[in-house]
């Protein structure tokens, strides 16, 4: 393809901005006469995108804010159909945010505007009526893990499973002595890594129980260390104050790093969500657990088609992770789980071959393949 690439790229959130940032790079290697229109956030502005509008307008969470936001949504969507309507580009690359962007690339793919979308919705999970929507938006799935792969073929949408860029960046050898090293810990610790979240709602529930269970843990391993990595100084003062009312002075709290921390760990207990894709990569035994309000339990329990919640699981398609909801997430139940997890040498050894396996099916070279699947969607 010699001629110049005009590409439509849109990311709505700080994860997409780096997905997008990488794409853009490896995009740019293999046709060097390409330009880019869209919204990004600052990594896709520093790879040539000028953003149409702050990626931060885009940035919702949550079930409220959507609805408060969504004219001004709406509005900015509105406007891009229009501009990318007017001067159609060669394909668009719509990346994450799928309640955004797919609602874009149905209207874009009736222009006959090749569309892809890159990091494929949980659709293999929950809301599974949303594939045909998928079917009507997307020309070409780039997916990020070969089970969704595997998904989106039995539904005839045409996919490509591009790995993980997090599994091409971290090395298949985690250094732990240097991992010790930064967070001034002693090497022949035993060290116990708590992730309750990122979130102020999530370590409010979490944060008690999973202090319950450092005592409980404690009273067993007086010598064990645990370190707690804090997502900002508003988290960190947050389990401050719980590390006080609990009297558990000798637990240590870390600003962020929290890769460090898990590298530095024997084992982890996290909230489930993506942090858990970074232990599998670190090669951790782990826990997760998860506790949510009753009513939104209540309602995405019905909805949820996964046997697992958690990223490892789910790659694995076997529960080499302990997964406790709810009221399952008590202190005894936990303690026990890491109780195996400290003591048993074999089931340690078969999770941690487990992960070196899957470590090596998702080192793709994520970007460069993505990149070369677009120009390949372009060239048809």
């Amino acid at each position: 393809m010699n001629k110049a690439l005009q590409v439509g790229i849109l990311a709505g959130e700080a994860s997409g901005d780096l997905l997008g940032a990488g794409l853009m790079h490896s995009l740019r290697k293999l046709h060097p006469d390409i330009s880019f229109t869209g919204i990004g956030g600052p990594e896709m502005e520093k790879a040539g995108l000028v953003s149409r509008v702050p990626m931060e307008r885009l940035a919702v969470m949550g079930l409220v804010e959507p609805l408060k936001r969504l004219p001004e949504l709406l509005g900015i969507r509105k406007a891009f159909y229009q501009d990318l309507q007017n001067n159609p580009p060669d394909v668009f690359i719509g990346i994450d945010s799928p309640d955004f962007n797919l609602g874009l690339e149905v209207k874009l793919k009736a222009l006959r505007i090749p569309t892809v979308h890159y990091v494929s919705p949980s659709v293999w999970a929950w809301r599974q009526g949303r594939i045909k929507k998928i079917q009507r938006a997307v020309d070409l799935m780039l997916a990020l893990f070969p089970f969704e792969e595997k998904y989106y073929q039995q539904h005839n949408v045409a996919v490509c499973c591009v790995g993980h860029p997090l599994a091409d960046e971290l090395p298949l050898q985690v250094d732990v002595n240097a991992a010790r090293d930064a967070l001034s810990l002693e090497q022949n610790a035993k060290i116990l890594a708590m992730l309750p979240g990122s979130r102020q709602g999530e370590v409010s529930r979490l944060g008690p129980v999973f202090l319950a269970t450092a005592r409980r843990c404690l009273e067993k391993w007086p010598d064990l260390k645990i370190v707690i990595p804090c997502a900002g100084e508003a988290r960190k003062a947050q389990l401050s104050a719980m590390l006080e009312n609990a009297g558990l002075p000798t637990i240590k709290l870390v600003l962020g790093q929290s890769r460090t921390v898990m590298a530095a760990a024997d084992c982890l207990l996290m909230a489930s969500g993506t942090a858990t894709l970074e232990g599998l990569l670190l090669k951790k035994p782990m826990v997760v657990a998860y506790r949510m309000a009753p009513f939104s339990y209540a309602i995405i329990s019905r909805m949820l088609k996964s046997r697992y919640i958690s990223l490892p699981n789910l790659l694995a398609d076997k529960a080499f992770v302990p997964e406790l909801l709810q009221e399952a997430a008590n202190p005894e139940a936990l303690f026990a789980e890491i109780d195996k997890l400290l003591t048993q040498t074999e089931s340690r050894e078969a999770v941690i071959s487990t992960w070196e396996s899957i470590h090596q099916s998702l080192r793709r070279n994520a970007s460069d393949t993505a990149a070369k699947a677009v120009l390949a969607l372009c060239q048809k």
